[in-house]
């Protein structure tokens, strides 16, 4: 779990995030959507520790992030998966190589068993026959998936996704959604996905932060998105009026 209280983030005068509380649970997918520029990124990036917060908390399991030391922050970001938008593979690498380069990082495990864990994770995402191949050789759904075993290869507690549905098709993003979504109930992940994709918010979206300006718009699941009187949520998520026809019609 990861509770945010009452956080504020700026850019010398400029206020990004605006007293910003919220809770993510774990074993559930969490969504942050948001307009371009409403502070989706910052809040992830603030999460994650690679922006200070201006005031506020947050807390992982009851752990203040803000409040720890260097070498404390350290050791919880090793309990953290991150997709990335693009998968951001080695080219050098294999697919088994990619899978293993956290486990050759951070694990003091025999090389046989950090090899191990790679395949078992690549088998996990469908992947395994794929291990000996380059990132350049497989689809951008095969390297999204790949990015998926890497970021579970450490058995993380918290796992943060950046549009991982960003420049596939709409077929290959189901199976993403499914994935990340299988994955979260399995472990008990608290999984984090900051995205644009409307269809994720109708698939998988347990809880979902709608951001505004960089201030708490809206908060709900799937299920009440679409009875939701806030005008600012309906512009963004119906879009279109076709859009709101066939949701309306898909959750008869």
């Amino acid at each position: 779990m990861i509770q945010i209280n009452h956080l504020c983030k700026s850019f010398a005068d400029k206020e990004v995030l605006k007293d910003i509380s919220t809770m993510f649970e774990a074993g559930k997918t969490n969504l942050i959507i948001g307009q371009s520029g409403s502070g989706k990124t910052v809040l992830v990036k603030t999460l994650v520790g690679l922006f200070a917060p201006t005031s506020g908390e947050i807390l992982y399991d009851g752990r203040n992030f803000a409040a720890m030391s260097k070498h404390e922050q350290t050791m919880l970001r090793r309990e953290m998966g991150m997709i990335f938008q693009a998968a951001a593979l080695f080219d050098s690498m294999s697919v088994l190589e990619n899978v293993m380069f956290p486990l050759d990082m951070f694990s003091a495990e025999s090389y046989a068993r950090r090899q191990k864990r790679a395949e078992f994770c690549l088998d996990r995402v469908g992947l395994l026959d794929a291990r000996h191949k380059a990132p350049g050789e497989i689809s951008g759904g095969m390297q999204k998936r790949v990015a998926i075993a890497r970021a579970i290869s450490m058995n993380p507690k918290y796992l943060f996704c950046d549009e991982p549905n960003s420049g596939l098709d709409p077929k290959t993003s189901l199976v993403i959604d499914e994935l990340i979504h299988s994955i979260t109930c399995e472990y008990g992940t608290t999984t984090i996905i900051n995205t644009h994709d409307m269809n994720s918010v109708m698939g998988i979206g347990e809880h979902i932060l709608y951001i505004y300006e960089g201030r708490t718009e809206w908060e709900g699941t799937k299920d009440e998105v679409l009875s939701a009187h806030n005008q600012r949520l309906n512009d963004f998520i119906f879009a279109s009026d076709l859009l709101k026809k066939a949701f309306l019609e898909n959750n008869q």
